[in-house]
């Protein structure tokens, strides 16, 4: 029986890693143009920096990670996000004593142990963004508009952004209270995992996706209804450079995101097309994450998007977004004009000029079927009498023109050609 790849992990090939490319290309643009430089770590850590920093009593850690001992006993884990390991290199390597280096910027795979399904895979992508050292609101307004004006640039205008403040922590424990308060009032009819949460991390229960218990926490109290004085005038503020720059959101009463890090803003975007798990992306504030780490008391806020959904959403419809087809075809008819083209393709990829050519020395028919199905916009044939001649044969596979071209000096007319054009 041949090897398959492992289920929920896929492969990417042309014509989809293209658009892939696409994708990644966008976000470097607008990350530069922003003011982020990437950042790449490495995609297995010391478990404990997952446990520490997403929290032990979330699906994630409880149930999600891929963590094995290495030969010496040590907890290793696949990266299931990235604010943790970007945090952690940040901490180690003292990026935070470089000011021009206060956002960073990452793209790359995740890894979670969840039924794969539409949207969610056990290895997926991310693109993912940090900003640290500024606990200011307008930050915060920022980062998210980075994310919806990407979503906008490759052609993902149907999104809904929505927000929700978590205050802080002299904000969430009356907050937590009230809310166990009414939680343990229908604590028979939660699944068993709310159960559980509602004395472990009540705010968990709001990531539950069975139906019964978000019919129950529809009415349970909002955190927004408990903030404190500073929190609420950090949301405000959050709002209004968001409405200063035209981008429209829902205030979400019932969102708190996955991870424990997060305080103050948290935020998702919901696109259509993606079924029950509706989320490209989202992020918020964690300014206690460094210090919690070990760290020195930096504030900092993020965000990541799911490639794969975003894939989704997109279909092939990027705009801009084509396979790129050869330049030039080159078809030798002969070993004497095979060796002289090999010569003249390499010359050309010199500069830059994408060619293909007839590796295989079969009819000039044969050879023509194959440079159409390459889609190239120029042929060059080359045989033995075009070799006595000094010449090649340059056919414009669009108006089917076709005249002759001195071997002298041809690679570089041929870019000049391509190039004007």
């Amino acid at each position: 029986m041949p090897i398959t790849a492992i289920k929920g992990m896929t492969d990417i090939f042309s014509p989809e890693v293209e658009l892939w490319q696409t994708i990644e290309a966008r976000a470097r643009e607008l990350f530069e143009s922003f003011g982020y430089r990437e950042i790449r770590t490495p995609i297995v850590e010391k478990t404990e920096l997952f446990a520490r920093s997403i929290g032990e009593d979330t699906d994630i850690v409880q149930k999600e990670m891929y963590t094995f001992p290495d030969r010496k006993g040590t907890m290793l884990t696949l990266r299931p996000e990235a604010t943790a390991s970007i945090v952690r290199a940040i901490m180690q390597h003292r990026l935070y004593n470089i000011p021009t280096m206060g956002k960073f910027f990452a793209i790359g795979p995740m890894f979670r142990y969840e039924r794969p399904q539409k949207g969610r895979y056990r290895q997926f992508h991310q693109i993912d963004a940090e900003v640290i050292g500024s606990k200011e609101p307008i930050v915060d307004a920022e980062v998210m508009y980075w994310a919806m004006l990407f979503l906008e640039k490759i052609g993902i205008g149907s999104t809904e952004l929505h927000i929700n403040s978590l205050g802080c922590e002299e904000c969430r424990m009356p907050y937590k209270r009230s809310l166990v308060d009414y939680l343990k009032k229908y604590e028979a009819s939660f699944c068993r995992d709310c159960q559980r949460r509602i004395n472990t991390n009540p705010l968990r229960v709001f990531d539950c996706k069975i139906e019964k218990c978000k019919e129950i926490v529809k009415e349970a109290p909002r955190i927004l209804e408990f903030l404190c004085g500073e929190c609420q005038k950090h949301f405000d503020s959050v709002r209004f450079f968001l409405d200063q720059v035209g981008c429209s959101y829902t205030v979400d009463h019932h969102l708190v995101r996955g991870l424990d890090y997060y305080n103050r803003t948290a935020f998702e975007i919901i696109a259509s097309g993606l079924g029950a798990q509706n989320a490209v992306g989202g992020g918020g504030r964690y300014d206690g994450l460094f210090k919690e780490l070990g760290g020195p008391d930096i504030p900092a806020v993020g965000f990541a998007l799911g490639v794969e959904r975003l894939m989704i959403v997109l279909g092939e419809n990027l705009p801009g977004h084509e396979i790129k087809k050869p330049d030039i075809y080159l078809i030798a008819l002969g070993d004497d004009a095979q060796k002289t083209c090999f010569l003249i393709a390499q010359n050309l990829r010199k500069k830059s000029v994408y060619v293909e050519m007839g590796y295989e020395l079969k009819s000039l028919k044969s050879q023509m079927r194959r440079a159409d199905k390459f889609g190239a916009s120029y042929v060059v044939i080359l045989g033995e009498n075009e070799l006595v001649k000094g010449v090649a044969v340059l056919r414009n596979m669009t108006t089917k023109e076709q005249f002759e071209l001195s071997l002298d000096g041809i690679e570089k007319t041929l870019a000049e050609k391509i190039k004007k054009e």
